[in-house]
């Protein structure tokens, strides 16, 4: 996300305050919200700010900010987050919003794009010379089915095409925007299609008031039909018995539920270790290569087994300590030392004799 920043200080109006109208618009807002919740309506307040002088000041955030006893920081971030609010001078008669998301995208929002480039600025958030105009790129606006789209302030612009673009522009640009209809720019209501309607086209006859009203067992005396008990099935289960309440506030008696349950079968290990004979032929036990005659003390850790220290490193049990060099270990003999390695004494950089 782009970084939004306030306009430059000189840009800057030295105060802010609501119109009398706007005011009371405000404290009514307010007062729509719970108590201590009150800063709620800092969204609606930037607002109203925007719409009373064309963009959000720092004078009017810093209004707010004191309107709503909330700190400073708070305002601004909520201003500098959504893109709703203009930080920077917009034209006084018409900023353009141009959607370029994909639909428009391919339906010629670019084409729209180079005319707002060149009837307005070459870049987005400038104004024109005499500061009535400027434009800026946006994400979609929510009129896909009418792309190529453009919004100016309030009011949605659809169905473009470049010539009828500047034909807006021009008409804005000269204080006649309220003349130009908004909405689909081509022969369509609203979002109906283009060619016209391919059903229903005959209102009247779709019209329940001119349907003519059939009466009761038009066919005959055929009896009506009974409303259909799909959703409701006859059982006789339990689960559906409207007498039966469930759950039941009397537990049950652990010795009887014990008396009516089965036993568990009792399990035969020897029997169960039996080759059996359908499948091997002979009732033999089976072998188990993997398994060792002894028991299970036989088969203790390396390092948990009595008797010299195993390993290179010569690793002892946890309850053995150490000894010291030249002094005897807890078993009473001296610590030996380690052998000198067979072979040649090392020569030049490894330290031996030349």
């Amino acid at each position: 996300m782009s970084v939004r920043r306030l306009a430059d200080p000189q840009f800057q109006p030295p105060a802010f305050a609501f119109t009398g109208d706007n005011l009371d618009w405000a404290e009514k807002t307010i007062r729509k919200y719970p108590e201590g919740r009150e800063q709620s309506a800092v969204i609606p307040l930037l607002m109203r700010a925007q719409e009373q002088d064309g963009w959000v000041t720092r004078a009017a955030i810093e209004h707010v900010a004191q309107m709503l006893e909330m700190p400073l920081i708070r305002v601004l971030e909520v201003a500098t987050f959504y893109t709703q609010f203009q930080l920077k001078p917009v034209g006084t008669k018409a900023h353009i919003q141009v959607c370029g998301t994909t639909p428009c995208m391919l339906r010629g929002s670019e084409a729209l794009m180079d005319v707002c480039r060149s009837k307005i600025h070459h870049d987005q958030f400038h104004l024109n010379e005499s500061g009535t105009l400027s434009w800026e790129e946006v994400e979609c606006q929510g009129a896909c089915v009418n792309a190529p789209m453009v919004m100016i302030f309030k009011d949605a612009y659809e169905d473009l095409t470049p010539e009828r673009l500047s034909e807006i522009i021009d008409e804005f640009d000269a204080g006649r925007g309220d003349s130009v209809p908004t909405g689909p720019q081509i022969d369509r209501v609203f979002s109906a299609p283009e060619t016209g309607f391919t059903s229903l086209t005959d209102e009247k006859a779709v019209l329940k008031a001119n349907r003519k009203a059939e009466p009761k067992n038009a066919g005959g005396d055929k009896p009506e039909v009974a409303p259909s008990q799909a959703a409701k099935p006859k059982t006789a289960a339990p689960e559906t018995d409207p007498t039966i309440k469930s759950p039941s506030p009397v537990k049950a008696d652990l010795a009887a539920e014990k008396a009516a349950s089965a036993e568990a079968p009792k399990g035969d290990k020897a029997a169960a270790d039996l080759a059996e004979p359908s499948v091997e032929g002979e009732v033999t036990a089976r072998e188990h290569p993997d398994k060792r005659d002894g028991t299970p003390a036989d088969y203790r850790a390396p390092e948990d087994m009595e008797g010299e220290p195993i390993g290179p490193a010569g690793r002892r049990r946890k309850s053995e300590k150490k000894a010291e060099p030249g002094k005897p270990s807890p078993e009473g003999k001296a610590e030996a030392k380690k052998p000198a390695r067979a072979g040649n004494p090392k020569t030049g950089d490894e330290g031996g004799d030349k």
